[in-house]
């Protein structure tokens, strides 16, 4: 488990591919703020809650200066039905080896019922136009947690 990013820390570079199989990387972004977030698993109920609310809130963080990124674990296609079931307008991002969760102090250890994994830590970064990471925020829940980023960003 990598240790967990800190405002001010520059943002680990990435590139992986998207739902269409189409490579993304944060370079692509260069000069525009990025929340990238990092959710478990597609097609289950929170992460579902999650990508739908930052698909509503797409256009109003895009008029802010901002693109949104989300990466999980999942195949490309299973992102693609994912977005397509969802009808999700955030980029989706696929890290099986899960070597950019890991970057970005995402994936660790978990405990869940008393049982200790490893397994992704539900967690968003957001990164200034520069490529610096601006917030750092881990443990989020997947509720609410978009409403609350607007208000931290002053959006």
């Amino acid at each position: 488990m990598s240790a967990r990013l800190t405002p001010g820390d520059e943002a680990p570079a990435f590139t992986l591919p998207d739902a269409d199989g189409n490579e993304v990387s944060l370079a692509d972004h260069k000069g525009r703020k990025v929340i990238v977030y990092f959710y478990p698993a597609a097609l289950t109920p929170g992460c579902t809650k999650q990508a739908c609310d930052f698909t509503d809130n797409l256009d109003l963080l895009a008029g802010a200066g901002y693109d949104v990124i989300g990466v999980s674990p999942d195949a490309p296609e299973k992102l693609a039905k994912f977005r397509e079931k969802e009808n999700l307008k955030v980029t989706l991002l696929a890290d099986p080896d899960k070597k950019v969760l890991d970057a970005y102090g995402a994936y660790g250890e978990k405990k869940n019922y008393g049982k200790t994994y490893m397994g992704v830590i539900r967690s968003t970064i957001v990164v200034d136009e520069d490529g610096k990471v601006e917030h750092a925020l881990y443990n989020v829940r997947a509720t609410g947690h978009v409403a609350k980023i607007i208000k931290d960003l002053g959006i």
